[in-house]
């Protein structure tokens, strides 16, 4: 069913300064709300749309929650992405961002600083995620996904986190940034160590980020010497041709890259499985349609996948450099905002039938990789990740379920993205090519 045009802002009831702390809002950032945070947004954007919070991390931030509001804030050039904004001390200003990056020398990325900067940096890296250069790795993200369900298709049972949705990416980048295949199972651990936040053993966070650092730095080295034609070598020729890319520069766009062009699609793709044997009518839907040669109704469902339980929860921090109004709020110069994608894109003002999944939703101008010019340089690549993996699973393993009840799923902390730990399904044991070809012997 097609989505409403935005509504005008006057659709919603003028919030008072006095709603922040709100009366009764629900409790936020439990492990109940994490596995599904839905009607906790439904009631922010309801009773208090822009609502201040103390974080786990202990540091209050702006949460904003409706439609409109959002995109405002995600292109207000007054919320800095640059942590120094901040009015909170320094040791509180390391409890935003990706842990680790600080002492890692990793804070020069895209996700941390502002125009001029930004407008410098993104122009860099941007020509890697063209349509074309897309386009051009394709195949190869085919082979890669092909190549990982072979390694389990003939079990009749999977972990689709571990086995499919975690590896894609990691490979998928690594080849892009050109980190040889002998060395990619390492960066599969850092980074599965990165994603595992609290989960994993205490510090274990802060040291895969400055192993990676490490890494990284002498990368970079070897391909000053060597260069190639790949992502870290593009970046050390612009450098090389006067465009005043610092070698610390160079390293914190590698890493963020990395960190955010994988943890994305892990997502994507874990959620929108999960999704799909959620709603069986649509995921038959789309197989029909997968089995009939069509793209189109692949195309628009990964949008939807994005908007009905996309991959990033809250977009990353932002930080008032003046005193600003958002929604009605009277917002300090220096408090921190994050706004809440997954409650952006389940508001009724904006999507009709909001909490029901429509594959072939149209009208569907989600917020899930942003808006802006933060909006997601690897959006792209994760959108052909994501199509790649569930036309070839749909394909494979037709038969695809769940082996766990729902309620036995757990998802993984944390504050800025959405992602289950697990993943795990049964289906029809796939026949090798030897067993097809003695069956029809017979």
């Amino acid at each position: 069913m097609p989505a409403t045009e935005p509504a005008p802002a006057t659709d919603h009831p003028a919030v008072p300064p006095a709603a922040c702390p709100a009366a009764g809002a629900p409790e936020l950032f439990t492990w109940e709300f994490a596995t599904d945070p839905y009607p906790a947004y439904a009631w922010l954007r309801e009773h208090s749309p822009v609502h201040r919070t103390a974080l786990p991390s202990g540091v209050e931030a702006w949460l904003v929650t409706r439609y409109e509001d959002a995109r405002q804030a995600l292109a207000d050039s007054r919320l800095s992405k640059n942590p120094a904004h901040h009015a909170e001390p320094a040791h509180a200003k390391g409890k935003t961002g990706i842990p680790g990056e600080r002492k890692a020398e990793l804070m020069t990325h895209l996700l941390n600083i502002d125009p001029p900067d930004h407008t410098r940096l993104r122009r860099l890296v941007s020509k890697a995620f063209t349509p074309r250069r897309v386009a051009e790795f394709a195949p190869r993200v085919q082979e890669l996904t092909d190549r990982l369900i072979d390694r389990f298709a003939a079990n009749g049972e999977a972990d689709l986190i571990h086995d499919l949705a975690f590896p894609l990416p990691i490979y998928a980048i690594c080849d892009l940034l050109g980190v040889p295949p002998e060395d990619q199972d390492d960066f599969r651990d850092w980074a599965g160590m990165m994603i595992r936040h609290g989960g994993g053993p205490r510090g274990g966070v802060a040291r895969s980020v400055k192993k990676m650092r490490g890494y990284l730095a002498e990368l970079i080295h070897r391909k000053r010497e060597n260069p190639g034609d790949d992502l870290i070598s593009g970046l050390i020729r612009a450098s090389d041709h006067g465009e005043h890319l610092t070698e610390n520069e160079a390293a914190a766009m590698a890493f963020i890259l990395l960190f955010a062009g994988f943890e994305t699609t892990v997502n994507l793709i874990g959620n929108g499985v999960y999704a799909l044997l959620r709603n069986p009518g649509e995921r038959e839907r789309l197989q029909r349609s997968l089995d009939a040669g069509e793209e189109g109704l692949l195309e628009t469902g990964i949008e939807e996948l994005l908007r009905y339980d996309g991959p990033v929860e809250l977009a990353t921090w932002r930080f008032a450099t003046e005193p600003l109004t958002l929604g009605g709020q009277s917002v300090a110069a220096g408090d921190p905002v994050l706004v809440v994608l997954a409650a952006a894109d389940r508001d009724p003002a904006r999507f009709s039938d909001p909490d029901t999944l429509d594959l072939a939703r149209r009208d569907n101008q989600h917020l899930g990789y942003g808006h802006g010019i933060h909006y997601c340089l690897g959006a792209p690549l994760a959108r052909l990740e994501g199509r790649t993996a569930l036309a070839t699973l749909l394909k494979r393993l037709p038969d695809l379920r769940l082996a766990v009840e729902p309620a036995d799923l757990r998802w993984r902390g944390g504050l800025i993205m959405r992602g289950l730990r697990t993943l795990p399904v049964e289906f029809a044991p796939e026949r090798t090519d030897t067993e097809t070809d003695a069956s029809s012997t017979l």
